[in-house]
């Protein structure tokens, strides 16, 4: 069994997935040795569907899940084990991590004995393991079953941030990665996978309105507040405004040089982005930005530019 890339997606980030599986292959000197594949919600409809406005707990509040948010893929990145059959090694990650150097990296890296590698985020008693990117041993994961973790999350036995930070895994068995593995929003020679993390800059949103919550787990904090009050009493994406351009503007056109590299090659059609901007998945202007955008490889050349500190 080839060890094998997982990207997970919805409808709404289906072509940044298409993109992120591009990257992989592309800048990869070995990608005759590892197979790429997208989980997507839609085929997991059996599960996911009767959950629709049920209530979950998310930043020790009880919300309705909805199939429809930006992030519905979220609880799929726990499944390649299971899809796998619980043997060889993955790499999954979220839809909006993109690769700028060579994943084979990852995938043949010396585990240790760990079930787990990926990067921490946050600084000091606040870093949690992040697992929008994770080398995977898919044997010592045998634990992890979409409808059990689904039901924990959905009786409140799992509280869903936790669940998402590796919270309820055992602290042995989880390696920690250099932060280029998974850069967030930070494009350096150094980076490996970028993660356009913070989605109101998402590159390929700019403009579009907010179709995602903001959060609202920490109790301090007046903004967090301010937001539950707002999505209480107006809806869950009232007065949330819309999407900003990313301030690094070679993340914009590493994107769009990728995507533009997937039009090319068919990998995605014209009409598949012109459905996604009708859908607000997707900008406007996104042809647009296509016919401008410099070659990915004239873009990474101008990192070298860049300090390499991670």
């Amino acid at each position: 069994m080839k060890p094998t890339v997982f990207i997970h997606t919805n409808h709404k980030q289906y072509i940044g997935a298409l993109v992120s599986a591009h990257s992989m292959r592309r800048n990869s000197a070995h990608a005759d040795e590892f197979d790429v594949k997208l989980i997507e919600l839609k085929d997991h409809m059996d599960v996911f569907g009767p959950l629709e406005g049920k209530k979950y707990l998310r930043d020790n509040v009880w919300r309705p899940w909805m199939n429809d948010d930006l992030q519905s893929f979220t609880l799929l990145r726990f499944m390649p084990p299971e899809l796998m059959g619980y043997e060889g090694r993955a790499v999954v990650v979220d839809p909006d991590v993109f690769a700028v150097q060579d994943v084979w990296e990852l995938l043949s890296k010396d585990m240790q004995g760990k079930a787990i590698w990926c990067c921490e985020r946050g600084k000091g008693p606040r870093a949690h393991p992040a697992s929008s990117v994770m080398l995977l041993d898919n044997a010592k994961l045998r634990h992890w079953k979409l409808t059990d973790y689904v039901g924990k999350i959905f009786r409140g036995e799992y509280e869903y941030k936790r669940w998402m930070n590796l919270g309820y895994e055992d602290p042995e068995t989880i390696g920690i990665l250099p932060p280029e593995w998974n850069h967030f929003d930070r494009l350096t020679a150094a980076t490996k996978m970028i993660h356009n993390t913070r989605r109101r800059t998402q590159p390929w949103k700019t403009g579009l309105p907010i179709d995602f919550i903001p959060s609202e787990n920490n109790p301090y904090n007046p903004y967090a507040w301010l937001m539950y009050a707002r999505r209480k009493l107006f809806g869950t994406y009232a007065f949330l405004g819309n999407y900003k351009p990313h301030p690094d503007k070679r993340q914009e056109d590493f994107f769009f040089g990728l995507l533009k590299e997937c039009v090319e090659n068919g990998t995605v059609t014209v009409e598949l982005v012109k459905e996604a901007m009708r859908n607000n998945w997707v900008r406007h202007d996104a042809l647009e930005v296509l016919e401008k955008v410099p070659p990915v490889d004239q873009t990474l050349a101008s990192l070298q530019e860049m300090p390499k500190a991670a």
